[in-house]
């Protein structure tokens, strides 16, 4: 049995109603007709548009409220409300904390009430004392890799593709995991190592879900994708020995740049990211068997976390050639339900370059979330803004901030060029380019 989720409403007009939640996801409650719980009509002002946000990594779960109305309340207490005279935009401004939820809890929002059920998976209950799945203290990324070398020195079965490394220098650590620069000592070649280290003890088919999803990465072989060599499990450690780009990422250009890039060397950058998507989003995958024995059904190789950061940045002839990095390992390592943080507790980086459609729909993503992020980041390159403006809760923002048109933002942009940017940031009904070809597309009849 896996760790499974149960809301159940108890009180209002749904009464006896469940909702059922067995694997990683968020959950968006209110009145508008795009939550994923809709629990009141467009005229029933008790319960806000988008009210509260359910962070579900079962068997954890978590709840804040989105600048609300009326409040949301756990076991009676009121957790966050924006005052009577405060509009809506001024409820973005307010960021209230998030409460981890225990299995008996009652949530109530408007006269609807909640009541959290929470089953545990078996071996969980076995291995913790609690009983929840144990967290584990972060660890020392530094001295995980010169450990796991030294065992792969030492004739370690699982770490002898990384035997014949030699650890050069940190190139920068993450949310998640911290990047090492290393040497091939047979071949004089340079790599990265990334490590990452589920932030949980006792999720063996969370592991078994991630590797899968890595044996997918690996199989992509494009020039404009970072190639993802080898990896392995070991010493409680995820590693990936990848592609190294000398240049960096292309947060790290426009830091060195003014925070702003030439539009030529922009767009450059982003049509050869949209080449990669091309290629990765016409990949169909299959789902990984799980513990159980399911398998999923085939679905398309979505990013899901493009940003400025997994831009990366190398040379061939003194022009500069685009990979992206990290092909959907982020975001596979989370919904496997591995960081042992919520959604709700990432980085500022994440909101500001996704799409309101990802935080409606968290784990069935399409390929146009990542046609969206790359318009995003092209807008960010050259304004040096995120598209949306930013106050308070960053996911409110992401749900209710239309994006600034560009040109208020850095008025020497040429016109067309910024037409087509707006476009591609257009998010409702849905996303105005559903592929990276019709974008790319777009983009080069711009400027020509």
């Amino acid at each position: 049995m896996s760790s499974k989720i149960t809301l159940t409403i108890t009180q209002g007009t749904l009464s006896g109603k469940e909702y059922h939640f067995d694997s990683r996801s968020t959950c968006i409650i209110g009145r508008n007709h795009d939550c994923n719980l809709q629990l009141a009509n467009e005229i029933d002002m008790t319960i806000s548009r988008y009210h509260c946000l359910l962070d579900i990594n079962p068997p954890d779960i978590r709840v804040r409220d989105l600048g609300s109305l009326n409040g949301t309340f756990v076991n009676g207490k009121k957790i966050g409300q924006r005052k009577r005279h405060q509009t809506p935009q001024e409820g973005l401004k307010l960021n209230f904390p998030e409460y981890d939820l225990q299995d008996g809890d009652e949530i109530k929002l408007g006269d609807i009430l909640f009541k959290i059920g929470i089953e545990i998976e078996e071996s969980q209950l076995i291995k913790t004392p609690n009983p929840v799945v144990e967290k584990k203290a972060k660890p020392n990324f530094l001295n995980l890799i010169q450990h796991l070398l030294e065992l792969g020195l030492q004739g370690e079965e699982n770490l002898q593709t990384i035997s014949c490394y030699k650890l050069v220098k940190s190139l920068g650590k993450g949310g998640l995991g911290e990047v090492f620069l290393a040497e091939n000592i047979k071949l004089r070649k340079f790599v990265a190592i990334k490590l990452m280290s589920p932030a949980v003890a006792g999720k063996e088919e969370g592991i078994h879900q991630f590797l899968g999803e890595a044996k997918n990465t690996k199989s992509l072989q494009h020039p404009h994708v970072v190639q993802l060599l080898d990896y392995g499990f070991a010493e409680e450690t995820f590693f990936f020995i990848m592609e190294y780009c000398e240049g960096g990422n292309v947060w790290d250009l426009m830091q060195r740049s003014g925070w702003r890039l030439p539009v030529n060397i922009a767009v450059e950058i982003i049509i050869q990211v949209l080449e990669g998507l091309i290629y990765a989003h016409q990949i169909k995958i299959t789902d990984v068997k799980l513990a159980d024995q399911k398998v999923g059904k085939d679905k398309v190789f979505v990013h899901r976390d493009l940003n400025p950061y997994n831009i990366l940045i190398t040379y061939a002839d003194d022009k500069i050639v685009a990979k992206i990095g990290d092909y959907g390992l982020a975001k596979a390592f989370d919904l496997a339900g591995l960081s042992g943080q919520t959604l709700t507790g990432n980085q500022m980086g994440t909101p500001a370059f996704i799409p309101r459609q990802q935080v409606l729909d968290f784990q069935n993503s399409l390929p146009e979330v990542d046609v969206w992020a790359t318009a995003a980041c092209l807008y960010n390159m050259l304004t040096g803004y995120f598209p949306r403006d930013f106050t308070g809760d960053p996911w409110l923002a992401v749900l209710q901030n239309d994006p600034v048109p560009i040109l208020q933002r850095n008025k020497s942009i040429p016109k067309k060029l910024a037409e087509v940017i707006d476009l591609a940031l257009v998010e409702k009904p849905q996303i105005t380019f559903q592929t990276a070809e019709e974008f790319k597309q777009a983009l080069i009849k711009s400027i020509s």
